[in-house]
C-alpha cells in the first residue's frame, strides 16, 4: 500500500489547506492540476484520491471536468464542494443552480449511521461556499447529512467507497473537519499514518545526495527560517560541497546582517560568504512603486547576483533555496491548474538559461510549521526556528510605493521596536508574524510646540497555522499604546500609528 494521497485540484484557493489538513494525521499528499492524464494518475499510486473545490459551475458548458476513468481504479474518493458536485454529475444525479446560495457558517443534521461520520452524530458547524446544490443522485448513492436548503450536503455510495461533501472539512469554521477527514483516510480508506518529518529528513537527505552526486552547489541564504533549514539540511547531506551565500539587500530587519553570520559562525559551524548588494538594490528599485514590479526586481537582482557568485566559484551546478508549498500555490496557478495567482515570489519560477544550473528545493512540498520541526531535528536553535516569516524581498515589499534609504532606515527602527515590545509582553510566540508597514502618507502632528509632518506607519499581527488563513492578533490596548508611544518618541520621522484589523481572506498577510 502507497500511504498516500492525490488531491485533484479544480481552483480553490483552498487546495493547499486539504494537503496540510492531512499531513496533520501524518499522511502524505500532494497536489496536481485537475487535468493531468489518467496515466499519471494511475502512476501516482494513490491510495486515496480528493477531487477540490474550485470557482467554476458544473452547470457550465466550459467546467473544469476528469475523466470518468477514475471511478475504475478501486479507490475510495472523497470529493469536496465543487468536487462533490463533478462526483455528482459525472455518475449519473443531477446538478443544478441553486435559488438559495450558502457562503459561510451552516449545520448539517447527521441523517445516518456512516463510517465518514464516525464518532460524530446530531448537528455540526460546517463552512459552506456554493451557489450550485445536488437535486438527483446517482444510483447507489445515499443521503449521509443535510442542511435546511441542501437535502444532500453529504453523500455517499459506501459499497465503492466513493463520498461527496458539500461542505469544506478543511477549514478551521468546520470544527469536526479534520475527524472526518481521518475517518475518511484511515478507517474507510486504509491508510497507515506513518509520514513524518523524521522520515522526511531521511528521505530528503537520500534524496539530495542522488540528485547532486559529487557537484557542487551554492545555497541561497536569505537568514529566514527556511534558507537556513535548507543550508542545514545540505551541510548534513553533502558536507563541503556546499558554498552558501547570503545576500545583504539592505532590505533587511535591522542588525539582521550581524546576526546571521553569526549563526552560521556560531550555531551552524557552517561558512558562509556574505555579498553585500544594498546599493545595487536600491540603485534598482528608485523611483519604483508597483508593488509586482518591485518583487521582480528584487528576484532579478537576487539572481544576478548568484549568477555572479556562480562564476567566481565556477564549478557549482545547482542553486538550492528555501521554496515552500504556500511560496508555489500564491505564484502559479495550481502547478498548472485554474487557481487566481496572488502574487509573484521572487524564490519561484526557475532560473534563466544562461545561469546553467539546476535548482534544488529540498522543503518545497512543505509547510511553514513542518519546515519549523524539520530545523529542530537538524539541531537548530530554537530563537532560529521560532522566528516569525519574513518575506524574500523583505522590507521592499513593506514600503508601499517608493523604497529609499532613509525609509528603510525608519522602518528597521519601528519594526524592532514593535518586536521588542511583543518579546517582552510573552506575545512573540503565539503570533504567526507580526511587522511593520510604512505607509506612502504623511500625517500632520504635533510635538513639543512644534508642528510635524511624518509618515504614517501600521502594525500587523496575525495567528495562523500554515500561512494559507490568517486572522489578526487581538491586542490589550494598553499594549498598542505603549508600542504607539515608544515609536513616536524614538523613531524620528513618524508621528502617527495604525493597527490591522483585516484578515486573510481578503487580505494577504503582507501588503505587497
Amino acid at each position: 500500500m502507497s500511504n498516500k494521497v492525490l488531491i485533484l485540484d479544480f481552483g480553490s484557493q483552498l487546495t493547499q489547506l486539504i494537503a496540510r489538513r492531512i499531513r496533520e494525521l501524518n499522511i502524505f499528499s500532494e497536489i496536481r492540476p485537475y487535468h493531468i492524464p489518467m496515466a499519471e494518475i494511475k502512476a501516482f499510486g494513490a491510495t486515496a484520491i480528493i477531487l477540490s473545490g474550485g470557482p467554476a459551475s458544473v452547470t457550465e458548458g466550459d467546467s473544469p471536468t476528469i475523466s470518468k476513468e477514475i471511478f475504475d481504479l478501486g479507490i475510495p474518493i472523497l470529493g469536496i464542494c465543487y468536487g462533490k458536485q463533478l462526483m455528482c454529475q459525472l455518475l449519473g444525479g443531477l446538478v443544478q443552480v441553486s435559488g438559495e446560495r450558502e457562503f459561510g457558517r451552516a449545520f448539517i443534521d447527521i441523517k445516518t449511521s456512516s463510517p465518514f461520520f464516525k464518532g460524530l452524530t446530531g448537528q455540526k458547524q460546517v463552512w459552506m461556499s456554493h451557489g450550485d446544490k445536488a437535486t438527483k443522485l446517482p444510483d447507489g448513492f445515499v443521503t449521509l447529512a443535510s442542511t435546511d436548503t441542501t437535502p444532500y450536503a453529504a453523500i455517499a455510495n459506501e459499497a465503492k467507497k466513493f463520498y461527496g461533501v458539500q461542505f469544506h472539512p478543511e477549514v478551521a469554521h468546520t470544527p469536526d473537519g479534520l475527524a472526518m477527514l481521518r475517518n475518511f483516510l484511515v478507517d474507510i480508506a486504509g491508510i497507515k499514518a506513518t509520514w513524518t518529518m523524521d522520515s522526511f529528513l531521511e528521505n530528503a537527505i537520500a534524496e539530495v545526495r542522488k540528485t547532486v552526486g559529487n557537484k557542487r552547489v551554492i545555497c541561497a541564504v536569505s537568514g529566514g527560517v527556511d534558507s537556513s533549514v535548507v543550508a542545514a539540511l545540505l551541510y548534513k547531506a553533502l558536507g563541503d560541497q556546499v558554498t552558501n551565500i547570503f545576500v545583504d539587500t539592505g532590505l533587511l530587519r535591522k542588525d539582521e546582517a550581524a546576526q546571521v553570520q553569526a549563526m552560521f559562525r556560531d550555531d551552524f559551524h557552517v561558512p558562509l560568504h556574505t555579498v553585500s548588494a544594498g546599493p545595487m538594490y536600491y540603485e534598482r528599485l528608485k523611483d519604483v512603486s508597483d508593488p509586482e514590479t518591485k518583487r521582480k526586481i528584487i528576484g532579478k537582482t537576487f539572481i544576478d547576483i548568484f549568477e555572479e557568485e556562480a562564476k567566481r566559484i565556477g564549478d557549482a551546478e545547482f542553486l538550492a533555496q528555501g521554496t515552500l508549498y504556500p511560496d508555489v500555490v500564491e505564484s502559479v496557478s495550481a502547478f498548472g491548474g485554474p487557481s487566481a495567482v496572488i502574487k509573484s515570489h521572487h524564490n519561484v519560477g526557475g532560473l534563466p538559461e544562461r545561469m546553467n544550473m539546476k535548482l534544488v528545493e529540498p522543503v518545497r512540498l512543505l509547510f511553514k510549521d513542518e519546515v519549523r520541526i524539520l530545523g529542530k531535528l537538524l539541531g537548530m536553535p530554537e530563537n532560529m526556528v521560532g522566528r516569525h516569516p519574513f518575506p524574500g524581498p523583505g522590507l521592499g515589499i513593506r514600503i508601499p510605493g517608493d523604497i529609499t534609504p532613509e525609509k528603510v532606515t525608519i522602518l528597521q527602527n519601528v519594526d524592532a521596536i514593535y518586536i521588542e515590545e511583543i518579546r517582552k509582553a510573552g506575545l512573540y510566540s503565539k503570533i504567526w508574524q507580526a511587522f511593520a508597514v510604512l505607509l506612502p502618507v504623511r500625517s500632520v502632528g504635533v510635538m513639543g510646540d512644534g508642528r510635524t509632518y511624518d509618515y504614517v506607519v501600521s502594525l500587523r499581527a496575525v495567528t495562523s497555522t500554515d500561512g494559507m488563513t490568517a486572522d489578526f492578533f487581538h491586542f490589550d490596548y494598553d499594549f498598542l499604546a505603549k508600542v504607539s508611544n515608544r515609536i513616536t518618541n524614538e523613531v524620528r520621522g513618524v508621528n502617527r500609528i495604525l493597527y490591522d484589523v483585516t484578515s486573510k481572506p481578503p487580505s494577504t498577510i503582507e501588503w505587497e
